[in-house]
């Protein structure tokens, strides 16, 4: 079986246990009814706001089966269709209560040396030359040398490039710049570094504590260890470099953030009441400096209970829910709104009709793994979406549990 058979059996089966399908094949065939929100936010933040500078953080939330995981990976696939670079994890796999070690996973999906090598692209382009001409393996330098150019004439602009791109940019962390310029010159063939110094810089900055910051001096970085008080700003800088190499901007998001709640029964403890408010302590301060950011957006994506509960949710920690909670006033479903509750866009968007679509192309796509499946009539959506006014689950995982299990009283 191809790798890409494989991906969609492993979407299909999340299908059919009700979870999103983390294919995006999948994903195109059985969206329904979310363009309304996708849209809006593709045209208002990453077609013009987030592009031209801009920085936002937006909340996604609703009850189990809203589908916030679904719409999540509906965004980031659109993301990426706008040009962005993006990054996505679960909060069951990276603790949160240390922004460096948001940091570190965000650098690692980045992938510099792919970063890089777009940074390396552009400076080729900026001087008048196509990256697609030079041969695979060889470096701008090798491609010059070839050509008769390779002076001291074009090895001074190399340099002066590289430094209005690294060195001269006030937007970028000093050590992170130098890190970068050294890096990207080993790209082009100029200066030229060595292998061993190349692992040297990557390790310090995937936070290799084995690297010792004496061994950076010597390659003339001032550097500081990477900790959760620098961790922002290094964030800063790499969103700067993501756009030097091309990108449109950088998209992150965080699913499953109600793990900080620990409330699943037999679950060991995750969070003690520390972390958890070093989590908040985190999400407050990023929310307070994500105006000094640029070209990034975060979905922080967890279920309302992580907002409602009054003695471990964020109504806990003071200094962060004064920063949220104006945002869940409105009776109606407002798309400008920093709180995407997706409950509430479910019971505006989602009538007998858009349901009954959900079943058919759900029904359709689980052909795929033998399923016969019977869509619902427009009685049956009727049912479920009464159901979900007062119940516990969201529609979407409603729906999907009619269609899969035979019957809405099964669910």
């Amino acid at each position: 079986m191809s790798a890409q058979n494989e991906s969609r059996a492993a979407g299909l089966e999340r299908l059919l246990q009700g979870q999103a399908p983390n294919q995006n094949e999948l994903l195109d065939e059985i969206t329904v009814g979310l363009d309304s929100l996708s849209g809006f936010l593709n045209e208002q933040y990453l077609q013009t706001y987030i592009p031209a500078g801009g920085s936002k953080i937006k909340c996604v939330t609703g009850r189990p089966g809203c589908g916030k995981t679904h719409f999540a990976q509906v965004m980031l696939k659109e993301a990426e269709t706008a040009g962005f670079l993006t990054v996505s994890f679960s909060a069951k796999n990276v603790w949160l209560h240390d922004f460096r070690e948001i940091y570190l996973e965000i650098l690692r999906q980045c992938d510099m040396e792919r970063v890089l090598s777009g940074c390396a692209n552009q400076i080729i382009r900026e001087m008048g030359y196509d990256p697609d001409a030079i041969v695979p393996g060889k470096s701008l330098m090798d491609y010059l040398a070839e050509r008769g150019e390779g002076d001291p004439l074009s090895k001074g602009e190399i340099r002066a490039t590289l430094r209005r791109y690294f060195s001269r940019n006030p937007r970028l962390d000093n050590t992170f710049a130098g890190c970068c310029q050294l890096l990207t010159g080993g790209l082009l063939g100029h200066p030229l570094l060595e292998n061993a110094n190349r692992e040297l810089i990557l390790g310090y900055l995937h936070g290799d504590k084995s690297v010792k910051l004496s061994q950076m001096r010597a390659l003339g970085l001032s550097a500081a260890g990477i900790t959760k008080y620098n961790a922002r700003h290094l964030l800063r800088s790499l969103c700067e470099v993501v756009r030097l190499a091309g990108y449109k901007s950088l998209m992150i998001v965080i699913d499953d953030m109600e793990t900080l709640l620990n409330r699943a029964p037999g679950d060991a403890v995750r969070y003690t009441k520390l972390r958890r408010e070093d989590t908040y302590e985190s999400i407050r301060q990023l929310i307070d400096d994500i105006d000094s950011m640029r070209n990034v957006m975060f979905l922080l994506c967890f279920r309302r209970e992580l907002m409602d509960d009054d003695s471990y949710g964020m109504k806990s920690y003071q200094a962060l829910w004064m920063r949220v909670q104006n945002e869940v006033v409105s009776t109606r479903f407002n798309r400008f709104a920093d709180i995407i509750d997706l409950d509430r866009y479910a019971d505006e968007m989602y009538n007998e009709d858009i349901l009954c679509e959900m079943s058919q192309k759900l029904a359709f796509a689980l052909v795929d793994a033998e399923k016969e499946l019977t869509p619902l009539n427009r009685e049956q959506a009727k049912e479920i979406k009464d159901r979900a006014e007062f119940g516990g689950l969201g529609l979407p995982y409603l729906m999907n549990r009619a269609l899969v299990e035979g019957g809405e009283t099964r669910v």
